[in-house]
């Protein structure tokens, strides 16, 4: 008796009803997803609105208050202007006049970005060729000398204060620029480290492997090729340090006090004791320091979260 084979079964015939019915369900559902993807429920939504209003009522207090007579600023709360917000007699913009002109506050917004750009730039430069070294490069003790380097991140600035001023002391350097960009420099270089580091461990390593097969050097690399796709991270520190040089009172009243070196903060903290009950001035003093980081924020923040999430996932 005669085996007969079998062969596969045979392929169903597609049914264009069937399948276009199909098709148009998942696309619909494809399409729900996709609608309602990013898309936050009202809590969400009301705790977000909570939080910008109780991040926005105290800088509405601080622009009311600057712009308000001297009596009426230092007797009443600035929200008393609710009552009468259309009474001209309550408003005036001497507050800022003074403050520009009365306090040399232009002299101390020249000494604040004098301040503040070397002490961003510098440990940018030094970070970046060791986030280079410890990322690229293979030498014995690394991976222990960056986590040397990344625990310094734990220690409180505070305790470096007194041993830098006596230091300091020792070589002339206390009341100038100096002595305030080694301080900033050596307080930010391991988060500036940590950063970049983290951000060049996620480049491709083809790219350094390509530089190589072409002759480049270390530092051709690193200048023409890495610097160029760091640019996320390198931005991502550098409103971090401008904002912490920028705000900065502590350290600069420390070792340059006030003076013909003062910065904006110790200018702007000096007011309230020149000008006795002058909350007015202290107030539009606040608005003078707050334009600069505005702008450098606002100019770079596009950078910001790429440069923050870069290294938190790898895959």
């Amino acid at each position: 008796m005669t085996a007969v084979s079998q062969g596969p079964p045979p392929t169903p015939t597609p049914d264009p009803v069937t399948d276009r019915k199909t098709t148009g369900g998942r696309r619909r559902k494809l399409a729900g997803v996709g609608e309602n993807a990013g898309k936050a429920n009202w809590i969400v939504k009301a705790v977000l609105l909570i939080v910008c209003v109780l991040w926005i009522v105290p800088v509405i207090g601080l622009f009311i208050t600057s712009v308000r007579e001297p009596d009426a600023a230092n007797a009443t709360g600035w929200w008393t202007v609710l009552k009468s917000p259309l009474d001209a007699t309550q408003w005036t913009l001497a507050n800022y006049a003074e403050v520009a002109t009365e306090s040399n506050m232009f002299r101390a917004f020249v000494n604040s970005i004098a301040i503040t750009l070397p002490a961003t730039l510098i440990p940018i430069l030094i970070a970046a060729f060791a986030a280079y070294a410890f990322t690229f490069m293979r030498f014995k003790g690394r991976d222990v000398l960056f986590i040397i380097i990344v625990s310094l991140l734990v220690v409180p600035n505070q305790v470096a204060l007194v041993p830098l001023l006596q230091l300091y002391g020792q070589f002339g350097l206390n009341g100038t620029f100096p002595s305030v960009w080694l301080a900033h420099i050596g307080f930010g270089m391991p988060l500036a480290i940590f950063i970049l580091r983290n951000y060049m461990a996620t480049l491709p390593k083809e790219l350094i492997e390509s530089a190589k097969m072409d002759g480049a050097s270390h530092f051709t690399t690193f200048w023409r090729l890495i610097i160029p796709v760091s640019v996320p991270a390198l931005a991502s520190f550098a409103i971090f340090q401008f904002l912490w040089v920028w705000n900065d009172l502590l350290v600069a009243l420390i070792f340059l006090g006030p003076g013909e070196n003062e910065p904006m903060t110790v200018n702007l903290a000096g007011l309230i004791g020149q000008q006795g009950q002058g909350w007015q001035l202290i107030t539009a003093g606040g608005f003078f320091t707050m334009i600069v980081p505005l702008i450098v924020f606002l100019s770079l923040q596009r950078f910001f979260i790429r440069g923050m999430v870069a290294g938190s996932v790898k895959g």
